[in-house]
Order: C-alpha cells, then structure tokens, then sequence
C-alpha cells in the first residue's frame, strides 16, 4: 500500500500547527520591544520570547513582565519590570525605591530619576515601571496591574543578534 505524499505533508503541518498552538498558549509568547520605556535593558525593536510558564511559576520582584494593559484596546502588549507585588506598598522618596519601609537597591536602572511617590497594593495587584522612568508609560500611568493583565515574564532575545540572550 503506497502512501500519499499529500496526505503525509497535510498530517505533518496539521501537528505543527498544533503544537505551535500549544507552545504560545502555555509556554512562550512572541515579543518585539516598542518604545525606549526600558532603556538600557531593552532597546526599542528587539525581537524575542516572553515565557508563560515562568509567570505561572511566580512572579518575582524585578521580574520582566509582558502585560496587556486594557483588554479592550487594541495598543500592543507592553515590557515593564514588577517592582511592587500584591499587598505591599511601594514608595519612591529622593529617588529610592522602599517596599513597606525597607531600601531596595535597583542595579538594573541607569542615571534616571523617579519623581517621589507612594502606592497600596491591594491583594493581585503588581506595580510596573519602565527601567527609563523618564519616558515610561506604566503603573505611574495605568495604576497597578493585576495578576491576569501580566502574560508573561522574562523576556529573552533572539534578534539583533548582537543581543542575543536573556537580560536581567
């Protein structure tokens, strides 16, 4: 009985599909860097894969974070780094960052300044902030993100090739 190479190639891309299918829904997400709100981590047109599995692992403190942040609009998903996690409160006061009172160094930031604030978290709420606060559209302008707004976390770069990696 001879095979049918069309039927063979049809079965071979219905599985690919499938499995491509299943890889964005529970394993990773495409991603292109929009904008220089996270200047110098990310460059603007950066091209790579936010992972889904990661963010169902937990989300961390300082965590990259893929989020959609008005399920009715249409604007693109944005990159932010979780700063503030359920529950706490988050201050910036002579451009420092204080969770419930205790210092946190950001290593990650370049020479940008946070104009001085304070925010409660309510339980599922995260806080977000562009790494280039001076641009950055973020929780400062959306207020807190939930837990479901949040698609994914660490963002890892294929393309410029001369980037090619994961950045913290």
């Amino acid at each position: 009985m001879k095979k049918n190479v069309f039927t063979d190639l049809l079965w071979f891309f219905v599985k690919a599909l499938v499995l491509v299918v299943i890889l964005i829904n529970f394993v990773f997400i495409p991603c292109v860097v929009n904008g220089s709100s996270m200047n110098p981590t990310y460059e603007e047109g950066e091209y790579g894969y936010s992972f889904i599995i990661t963010k169902r692992l937990g989300i961390s403190r300082f965590d990259t974070a893929v989020i959609k942040a008005d399920s009715n609009s249409t604007e693109k998903l944005l990159v932010k780094r979780v700063i503030g996690l359920p529950g706490e409160t988050v201050e910036y006061k002579d451009n420092k960052l204080y969770i419930d009172g205790k210092y946190y160094e950001e290593e990650f930031l370049g020479d940008v300044t946070t104009n001085d604030f304070k925010v409660s978290l309510a339980e599922n709420e995260y806080y977000c902030l562009g790494d280039n606060r001076n641009v950055s559209r973020d929780s400062r302008f959306y207020g807190p993100f939930e837990g479901s707004q949040i698609v994914s976390t660490h963002l890892f770069v294929l393309f410029p090739f001369e980037d090619f990696g994961y950045n913290k």
